[in-house]
């Protein structure tokens, strides 16, 4: 063994299974400690903003709480501390005398100064910091052009993925022969309650949202009966066609491993490809995000940091029309109805809501991006943020400026009979499927008769979508010449 005692620094990995910094620490160490840390950093910036009930902190502190449980089954437990993070974790360190702190890498612009704040601290006192690749599946520099550069377009790296990817790369790291390395310190206290950390349990039970590791596995389960459908079914917000393990996959109460290597020997069928190309795309936009850190609050293409947005009074009131779902477009009114109520929005119509935001409104991505990452259960620096430059046009794409969603024939296309408006809008319920979709063009009797007058009942459009994205072009046309 290199050290007599170790520490496992939990942060996006909260599972015993499948942890490449765990099985590390096992296999290194003759005792092994486990914590995790609720950040203030983080959660003092959420009670700042007056938010106290937070369904992603509620799902973290349930998802600590079932691993805590876990360890204790095998003379473990999680050590919580409720402190700066970079602080903590070196004075964690010296009370517990361990000879290294364990962490799986993350990517973020934020976690990397923070790791590198800890490290350096750790280093004065004779201590390591070891990090590991448990987040995805190729990181940093491990997948390059032939030109050995970062890759900027999706296929090629896509590409290059499938050609490099091999068993050991999608291996389980298993842990079960040295679970009696694991330790708790004497009379470990119980954990902290979400009300100690300032925090108001939320609707995760209604959603329902399943937390921890065993929560994840049982949201795979049923996943696997379903996934030869998803290709067809993914884009059908009324369907159950997704995952739904995005939350899962944010805060590693399942392994990326676990779902790649299912899905890439699944690959013969059409729904495990597709899926598998989604579990590819999160790599891709973390590999951006190391790589491109100035995509946190500018355009990928510096070209794109040139275009005039909308701005004024105007814009703010369209974007807070935006925000609750009041812009007369049903579909894009139901998603937004979702994520506000749930926390989740279907992929399909996060491209939907970013291009009307985008594109037809002419609003600043930026605002939207960071509506999303206060709204999101599974928001993802990374993916949110590559997410809302695709459909904004300025980020990873070859030709990106023409791409305009219509949100008039998404809704008639992807909710074809209105399933999914009539359940975020019962205003709407009593209009037929052909008339849901713009109720606007709706006869005054008919819309009586409907129990649901547009103007009144429901919004009239804020804004005519063919005019919109003729003003689209033209604003990007500019930067073309």
């Amino acid at each position: 063994m290199k050290f007599d005692s170790g520490l496992v620094w939990l942060r996006r990995d909260l599972r015993l299974s499948d942890n490449a910094a765990l099985v590390a620490a096992l296999t290194q160490c003759k005792r092994v400690y486990c914590a995790f840390i609720f950040d203030r950093a983080i959660l003092d910036e959420l009670q700042t903003a007056g938010i106290t009930a937070d369904r992603r902190v509620d799902f973290i502190h349930r998802s600590v709480v079932a691993l805590d449980a876990t360890l204790r089954k095998h003379g473990g437990a999680v050590i919580v501390r409720h402190a700066h993070a970079a602080d903590s974790i070196p004075q964690l360190a010296g009370e517990l005398r361990v000879g290294a702190v364990f962490a799986n890498a993350d990517y973020e612009p934020y976690a990397i100064e923070r790791d590198h704040r800890v490290s350096s601290a750790l280093h004065k006192e004779r201590r390591e910091m070891l990090l590991f690749k448990d987040h995805v599946i190729f990181e940093q520099n491990e997948l390059l052009t032939t030109s050995n550069t970062p890759f900027g377009v999706f296929t090629p790296y896509k590409n290059c993925w499938l050609k490099r990817v091999s068993p050991a790369d999608l291996a389980e790291r298993s842990v079960d022969s040295h679970l009696q390395q694991l330790a708790a310190p004497h009379g470990a206290n119980p954990i902290v309650s979400l009300r100690q950390l300032g925090f108001e349990s939320t609707n995760l039970d209604a959603l329902p949202l399943p937390a921890g590791e065993s929560g994840a596995d049982k949201m795979f389960e049923d996943f696997k009966h379903r996934i030869d459908d998803y290709a067809d079914a993914r884009d059908y917000p009324a369907v159950r066609g997704p995952s739904y393990l995005s939350v899962h996959l944010r805060f590693g109460t399942i392994s990326t491993r676990k779902l790649a290597r299912f899905a890439f020997q699944r690959r013969k069928s059409s729904g495990a490809e597709v899926w598998l190309s989604e579990l590819i795309w999160r790599d891709f936009y973390q590999m951006i995000l190391w790589h491109h850190p100035h995509v946190v609050d500018h355009a990928y293409r510096p070209e794109y940091d040139r275009i005039e947005w909308e701005h004024g009074s105007k814009v703010d009131k369209l974007f807070s029309a935006w925000c609750e779902g009041r812009t007369g477009y049903a579909l894009v009114d139901a998603a937004m109805a979702q994520i506000n109520r749930t926390g989740y929005m279907h992929n399909r119509l996060r491209m939907v809501t970013a291009s009307f935001l985008t594109k037809d409104l002419g609003i600043d991505w930026r605002r939207g991006e960071r509506y999303f990452a206060r709204q999101l259960n599974d928001y993802d620096l990374a993916a949110n943020n590559g997410g809302w430059q695709w459909a904004a046009s300025t980020g990873c794409d070859a030709q990106p400026y023409f791409r305009i969603f219509n949100p008039l024939t998404q809704s008639q296309k992807f909710d074809p009979n209105g399933d999914f408006i009539r359940h975020y809008l019962p205003q709407l319920a009593n209009f037929t499927a052909p008339e849901i979709h713009a109720p606007w063009l709706v006869s005054k009797a008919r819309q009586e008769e409907a129990g649901c007058l547009i103007g009144r009942d429901y919004p009239e459009p804020i804004v005519d979508h063919a005019e919109a994205r003729t003003k689209t072009l033209k604003r990007f046309g500019i930067l073309r010449h």
